[in-house]
């Protein structure tokens, strides 16, 4: 399946670059920037909150070496303290701390609440501006890249690797950083209070950090497969719900469903790898934790029982081992948080370096710096030695040079895969030549600004996209500020007017999706409707009329000799009605131009087109009414 190849390319093509993690949190933090009021409140909100969880064990402390067990000198917020303190002060005293203890965690619980609306607010924001960021570059992106990539993939990254992102921006990112400030705060407090009883304490940390970092890496790097797997689901998803139709048809619908269970099935072992590893994350730091435990209690109540410094250090308060207990245990918990959280926070670097690769994509065609707007264009087209590849190397086009002057129509016809398309593809630049020029009005195409020059040509295709919107609002894409009344007038010039007319509302009726309930022929209509409201001075007819009936069609060819007048038209087509009347007919084979001429000149020559005409267009031309008299047209000599 073409989707589940197309996944595999791209996973290839992304696990074999090398991942740069500052490089994707530098990123991450250049939005952060951009609304760094919002960011600093929730870091000085995140900040306190650690400092609340970092005071309560202290107090735990002070409750010991104040109230329970005086001991002087000892550190105490709310009394002096005396061995002789007597059974009412110290009572009071340990009142007026358990009533601190309250107010404080109280407070850091208010305080967790306003960091995460400010992390919320902030990350949101950043978000946004990281869509819009992206939606504006997949936009500026050239029809190569499409042809390249998958829908559903590109789907991917906008939508789910969006929602990893904010998974993370939205409450995993707070507990990170909290967790970290918890843990660098409680490792300094430590050290303040007994440096030597604070080492033996902190000897597992360096286990915990190897663990962490292992485990952390693997399920990164399985996150990022993972991504990349989902988007090969999405992509096979995109294309089986497009090709639904064909799959029915064809009697495909088993391989469908073969084909997406294999990618899904991809998906499900990298989910359960990265879970594996992140799972097993949090066992192994919950062990070292009671691990951490057990050295504090065994150091300090040796040292407590003996009344002794540890290893020539200060001496070791009751007191002190009951906060050290504490800050065991409050620097195990965010570790093992952070262990947890880390599984959204590797999701989100996954997905933020598969937005920022999609945002680094080249945009091939860009306006030069000094390109100028292009003036109103009169219509003389000259291509001057054009070529054209998309692959380098494998040219397409070769050699091709022709003129078509205000308002002749230029007619190209040839066998599939000739390079008529491609021709036609240059003139508004969505591919550029890779040899000679493009002039129109003797403006180079590439030196003109792209806008500029999009807006003066109408193109029509063969399969023309129709938005879940109007019937008025499909017609007026080319010209938003068009008035009702124009858009109706275009539509009646087409003869699109009569079957708008029996929608279930009119110009009103809003469309499903790519038109779903029209014809193809009634889309095409529409399609066509909307370069007639454009008005442009060149138009692109690809294939234009070859989904609509012989009634039909000969109501649009009505309608296009009234709007090509005065205008310059290319015509790419297998039908003869769109090509008998053009000025000039290039005859293309293997990316060159091997005949040229009018369309009864290349008859009388007897060559490849009369050869093409033999075997495509007679029998056309042949069972066509001559117009006004009802007679089959006459003999392919007698048309000549």
């Amino acid at each position: 399946m073409m989707g589940m190849d197309g996944g595999r390319r791209l996973f290839e093509r992304e696990t074999l670059k090398p991942k740069d993690l500052g490089e994707t949190l530098a990123r991450f933090g250049s939005y952060f920037r951009q609304h760094w009021p919002g960011a600093v409140l929730a870091l000085v909100l995140i900040s306190a909150q650690a400092w609340t969880q970092v005071v309560t064990p202290e107090l735990i402390g002070q409750s010991v070496d104040c109230y329970l067990f005086p001991r002087d000198p000892a550190n105490c917020w709310f009394a002096q303290i005396s061995p002789d303190m007597d059974e009412e002060a110290r009572l009071l005293g340990l009142g007026g701390l358990i009533v601190a203890l309250l107010g404080i965690t109280l407070a850091g619980s208010a305080l967790a609440g306003l960091a995460f609306y400010a992390m919320s607010w902030t990350g949101q924001h950043v978000l946004r501006h990281m869509r819009q960021d992206l939606f504006r570059h997949i936009h500026r992106l050239s029809m190569g890249f499409y042809a390249r990539n998958e829908a559903g993939d590109i789907m991917s990254r906008v939508t789910n690797d969006s929602d990893t992102i904010e998974q993370a921006f939205s409450f995993a990112l707070m507990q990170v950083i909290s967790g970290v400030l918890i843990i660098v705060w409680i490792m300094v407090r430590m050290l303040e209070t007994n440096i030597t009883y604070a080492l033996i304490s902190l000897a597992i940390v360096p286990v915990m950090a190897v663990a962490t970092l292992y485990f952390s890496n693997q399920a990164r790097k399985a996150f990022r497969q993972a991504r990349l797997e989902m988007g090969t689901v999405n992509a096979d998803l995109q294309e089986s719900i497009a090709g639904a139709r064909e799959a029915q048809a064809f009697n495909r619908e088993d391989e469908s469903i073969a084909d997406f269970e294999r990618s899904n099935a991809a998906n499900r072992e990298a989910n359960i790898r990265a879970a594996a590893f992140t799972s097993a994350l949090s066992p192994v730091l919950e062990a070292l934790g009671f691990v951490a435990l057990a050295i504090v209690v065994l150091a300090g109540g040796i040292a407590v029982l003996r009344d002794e410094p540890l290893l020539g250090g200060s001496a070791i308060s009751l007191g002190t081992v009951f906060a050290f207990v504490a800050f065991s245990q409050r620097f195990s918990q965010p570790i093992q948080q952070i262990a947890v959280l880390w599984t959204n926070v590797q999701s989100a670097i996954a997905g933020g370096e598969r937005i920022f690769g999609l945002m680094d994509e080249d945009v091939e065609i860009t306006d030069r710096p000094d390109a100028l707007p292009m003036p109103v264009v009169e219509g003389n087209v000259s291509y001057e030695s054009v070529g054209a590849e998309y692959v380098a190397g494998e040219p397409v086009l070769k050699d091709i040079s022709f003129e078509a002057k205000p308002g002749e129509t230029i007619a190209i016809v040839g066998p599939t895969g000739a390079g008529k398309t491609t021709i036609i593809n240059l003139l508004p630049r969505f591919y550029d030549v890779s040899s000679g020029a493009v002039r129109i009005d003797g403006h180079d195409v590439r030196e003109v600004q792209v806008e500029s020059l999009r807006r003066q040509i109408g193109v029509v295709l063969q399969d023309n996209f129709l938005f879940s919107d109007s019937v008025l609002n499909n017609i007026r894409l080319g010209r938003p500020d068009a008035g009702d009344d124009e858009v109706i007038a275009a539509a009646r010039l087409v003869a699109a007017d009569s079957f708008i007319e029996r929608l279930p509302e009119g110009y009103q009726t809003v469309l499903g999706e790519r038109g779903s309930g029209l014809s193809q022929g009634q889309r095409q209509l529409l399609a066509i409707a909307r370069v007639a409201l454009m008005s442009p001075r060149i138009l692109i007819l690809d294939e234009a009329t070859s989904s609509v009936d012989t009634r039909t069609e000969r109501l649009i060819q009505s309608a296009f000799e009234r709007l090509l007048e005065g205008r310059t038209s290319f015509v790419i087509a297998h039908r003869l009605s769109t090509i008998r009347n053009a000025n000039q007919v290039l005859l293309l084979q293997d990316g060159q131009i091997i005949e040229r001429g009018t369309h009864r000149e290349l008859l009388a020559q007897g060559g490849a087109y009369h050869a093409l005409y033999m075997s495509q267009f007679r029998d056309e031309e042949e069972s066509t009414p001559v117009p006004g008299n009802g007679r089959l047209a006459e003999s392919s000599a007698g048309a000549c």
